[in-house]
């Protein structure tokens, strides 16, 4: 029984390590010729016998991940609507007078469905300045938007000099044009210190504050940009939501006077 018990166990690591590596079973099994351990042999055997075991051992893998991802994500939920202190700290913050809702959203400058969010964000902002607040915070795709991080980094020094936010309006209305030339010429046509403005975007504070707004994503499971975390500040118990993708004024309205009332 402990022979077998053993095997078993052998069994899943192999296939965790088949998960891991993202490799086909058929091309494993291929590899059998250089196994010499008759253990391995064995665990393969059982593998080829009862593929059912296989699945049931990946969606249980995949269902303990979801299920961890999931208790980050509502953690770090919980602590943004009850310690915005903490989890928001200095992220560029327009603030409404009367707050019915808290928005809080992760972007990318060079993002286009951001880009799209940017547009409508501004017209429901015009229109709700008094009930709706704005926390912006950095994720940065770097992998797919060489871009993001140099936009980010600039954006957040001029928000040093108290310009973040016409600097955010100009990044996301010249998209196409993202490049050193139009972050100078941004900070020239907003009267930057351009000396503390080339010296901040190159600080580790800098990179610092952005990696602390990735930490934050990353932690709520953001795969993409844009994503919402939107909840009513006078409702301690009240629910929060999160929305992934770009939201159009519509159903902006629909969550003001779904959560905002």
């Amino acid at each position: 029984m402990l022979k077998i018990k053993k095997i078993f166990y052998l069994a899943k690591v192999l296939l965790l390590c088949l998960v891991f590596c993202s490799t086909l079973l058929p091309v494993y099994a291929a590899t059998t010729t250089s196994l010499n351990s008759p253990l391995e042999e064995q665990v393969l055997q059982i593998i080829r016998n009862h593929p059912d075991v296989i699945l049931e051992s990946v969606k249980e893998y995949q269902n303990q991940q979801y299920a961890l991802q999931e208790q980050k994500k509502q953690a770090a939920l919980q602590e943004m609507k009850n310690n915005p202190e903490k989890v928001l700290g200095n992220s560029p913050t327009l603030t409404a007078s009367a707050q019915k809702l808290v928005m809080v959203e992760f972007s990318d400058f060079q993002c286009p469905f951001c880009s799209k969010m940017y547009v409508n964000l501004k017209k429901f902002l015009g229109k709700h300045s008094q009930e709706v607040s704005l926390t912006y915070k950095h994720y940065p795709l770097s992998q797919i938007h060489k871009e993001a991080m140099p936009a980010a980094l600039a954006a957040w020094a001029a928000s040093q000099q108290g310009q973040f936010w016409p600097f955010h309006d100009r990044l996301f209305s010249q998209q196409d044009k993202l490049g050193e030339k139009l972050y100078l010429d941004i900070a020239n046509e907003l009267a930057l210190n351009l000396e503390q403005f080339n010296r901040d975007r190159n600080s580790e504070a800098a990179r610092s504050a952005i990696e602390q707004d990735m930490a934050v994503a990353e932690n709520l499971g953001i795969e993409g940009t844009p994503y919402l975390v939107i909840y009513n500040p006078n409702k301690p118990d009240g629910k929060i939501e999160t929305f992934s993708g770009a939201l159009d004024i519509s159903q902006l309205e629909k969550i003001l006077a779904n959560i905002g009332n």
